[in-house]
């Protein structure tokens, strides 16, 4: 959606602000449990001693299930938001999503003051892993919808919030770990902070109702609701239409301009489609996915591999240097923050570069060519191991590894999310938008499974 002429202003970018700080709260949990692996992985210490000798060795793998019971909420609440989003208001989705996720962050926190036996805390973390991730996808979907009726470019603010929200949790870790408290309270002091973001987020979605801008657009005041009527009427379209067109880029933005140049696509797309669209229905979900199959086959196999060995695998590997003080802000330094930055850098880059373009055959070509990062990263200094050799155990060889990986990752995901809606009619953009969410979270679930086998054969 355009801005339009008669809408008041954004003043003081409050509304930018608020979609923003959404945009971090939807991606916290997610992030704040992957990256806290090292804390979880600390109170699943199943090694027990007698005399001397280790008698029992248990290992939960526990990056996979965490990775496997955070992406099958994600799959199966997309496809149940869809049916979510006409049956419960949305105050009721957003902010009911966002007040259990608060409750559960508590939970975490102060579960980490209660001594458990390793497999019931094993159990409760994975419970709360699936439950809180369930809120989450419900959350981002119904955010993705809301941010549509706005302005384009406050879905790239969106985006640009849950980009960072990775990086967010990597620095708190690492504050965490730098701190002088004993492991018991950082880790505390870890999992408050997700809880004071989360109340920052409830905020946020609060005051929207309040903020002129975001009345005039989200229609929640009558005045409002009339005056975006008569505006729509005035240009010759409808407020369903505006709301499509919005929210289809809502949910595949990753930039405004990620796409070609404002000029080329009214000249290609939108001048030709609306003359010849009128008063014709949509294409059906069959017809729109044989226009989109290779970016819905693209986005699918960028995220198979991204997790099939992110955190998994990445996330085992030790440095070069142990027993140093360097050991203890490694992971957290060399996998997580490294991952996010440049997953985020590898977005942004969009706005400037869009190669290759959506025609090209090289573009699938180099999605399937990330594949060998499984094996480089296979092949860095991942502990416990029992079959492969080591040939990369510096932590130089893993930061190189790691930075190009997350980089193509943002990059190929936000140019294939991007150029899907450009290859169907404006009238099919959200039927695009919907199945290219639904193959994002199929990828994301794929690559959860396949990090089971890869991480057997390290």
């Amino acid at each position: 959606m355009k801005e339009r002429r008669d809408a008041p202003l954004d003043r003081g970018c409050m509304v930018g602000v608020s979609f923003f700080i959404l945009g971090l709260g939807t991606l916290l949990p997610w992030n704040f449990f992957m990256t806290a692996s090292l804390y979880f992985q600390g109170r699943l210490n199943t090694t027990e001693w007698s005399n001397g000798t280790v008698v029992v060795s248990k290992d939960y793998y526990f990056n996979n299930w965490m990775t496997l019971l955070s992406q099958l909420p994600l799959l199966l609440f997309t496809l149940l938001n869809s049916f979510l989003y006409q049956r419960i208001s949305e105050a009721i989705r957003i902010g009911g999503s966002l007040v259990c996720i608060l409750l559960l962050f508590i939970f975490t926190a102060v579960l980490v003051k209660v001594p458990m036996e390793e497999d019931s805390f094993f159990s409760v973390t994975m419970a709360t892993i699936w439950f809180i991730n369930s809120f989450g996808a419900v959350l981002q979907g119904s955010l993705f919808g809301l941010v549509g009726l706005l302005p384009q470019k406050y879905s790239a603010i969106f985006m640009s919030g849950q980009g960072l929200a990775g990086t967010f949790a990597a620095i708190a870790m690492l504050i965490a770990l730098g701190s002088e408290a004993d492991s018991e309270t950082a880790a505390l002091g870890y999992f408050i902070t997700p809880c004071v973001g989360t109340l920052l987020t409830l905020f946020s979605y609060m005051l929207l109702p309040r903020l002129e801008f975001a009345r005039y657009y989200l229609n929640k005041s009558s005045k409002y609701e009339a005056e975006t009527t008569d505006g729509l009427l005035k240009e010759g379209g409808t407020t369903e239409n505006g709301k499509l067109n919005g929210h289809a880029n809502g949910a595949a933005a990753c930039s405004v301009d990620e796409v070609e140049s404002e000029s080329d696509v009214t000249k290609q797309t939108i001048l030709p489609v609306e003359q010849d669209d009128k008063g014709q229905a949509k294409a059906s979900v069959k017809e729109v996915f044989k226009k989109i199959w290779v970016m819905a086959f693209c986005v699918t196999f960028v995220f198979t591999v991204t997790l099939s060995v992110f955190p998994a695998i990445t996330a085992d590997v030790k440095t070069y240097f142990p027993n140093t003080r360097w050991e203890r802000f490694f992971i957290s330094t060399c996998c997580f923050l490294i991952f996010n930055i440049n997953d985020w850098l590898g977005r942004t880059v969009t706005t400037w570069i869009h190669w290759p373009k959506k025609d090209s055959r090289l573009f699938p070509a180099f999605v399937i060519a990330r594949v060998v990062f499984i094996p480089l990263l296979m092949l860095c200094n991942v502990q416990k191991r029992k079959y492969l050799p080591i040939y990369f155990p510096h932590d130089v060889a893993f930061t190189i590894l790691m930075c190009l990986f997350s980089l193509s990752s943002g990059y190929f995901v936000c140019l294939s999310m991007s150029y899907a809606p450009q290859l169907v009619h404006p009238k099919d953009a959200e039927t695009a938008g919907a199945l290219m969410t639904f193959f994002l979270a199929l990828g994301l679930s794929i690559g959860a499974a396949v990090s089971f086998p890869l991480r057997a054969l390290v």
